[in-house]
């Protein structure tokens, strides 16, 4: 069970802070039952009242330092999102979203990335869903790295460059 000022990562909200955690005096709802009240960090206006005893399928707690540290040292081996159909690869994106997991939000920024690049090489304008995908992608990855190192969110891709062009990454075999 998360406590009060825990971090956690709740989702598409990201991170999250725990302000509560308490039963709910609203018509229609169980009085026994007990909710986390979370506020996301990066949409201040934004309240999520989740109870207790499902949060585990659907919240996390933020990775630590020395996890993301080392996931970054491994970027250059997390694999690229290979399907070329546009429909398939949107849905793709939505999978890899719907797991919560860093690692998957990674694969989303590379394959971007270089989708993007190659398009504008083409002459071709990125795709709508590209910018968005990346864009939600960049506010979960970036938004949980900020808590863990303690920097602010803006700093984080130009940190995780610098880290990767000094060579302090896992080499791939």
């Amino acid at each position: 069970m998360y406590q009060k000022g825990d971090k956690v990562v709740c989702g598409s909200k990201g991170v999250c802070s725990v302000e509560e955690i308490t039963t709910l005096n609203i018509p229609g709802v169980d009085k026994t039952r007990e909710y986390y009240i979370l506020k996301p960090l990066y949409m201040a206006s934004s309240t999520i009242y989740l109870p207790v005893d499902t949060a585990e399928s659907t919240m996390r707690s933020v990775m630590s330092e020395e996890e993301v540290q080392e996931l970054i040292k491994r970027v250059p081996q997390i694999p690229l999102i290979t399907i070329t159909n546009d429909k398939l690869l949107e849905q793709e994106y939505k999978n890899c979203l719907r797991t919560d997991s860093c690692e998957e939000w990674i694969r989303i920024i590379k394959t971007i990335t270089i989708r993007k690049k190659k398009r504008l090489e083409a002459g071709r304008k990125v795709t709508a869903v590209d910018a968005r995908y990346i864009r939600i992608a960049q506010d979960c990855l970036y938004g949980e790295f900020a808590v863990a190192l303690q920097m602010p969110r803006e700093g984080v891709e130009d940190y995780i460059v610098e880290v990767l062009s000094q060579g302090m990454y896992v080499e791939e075999q």
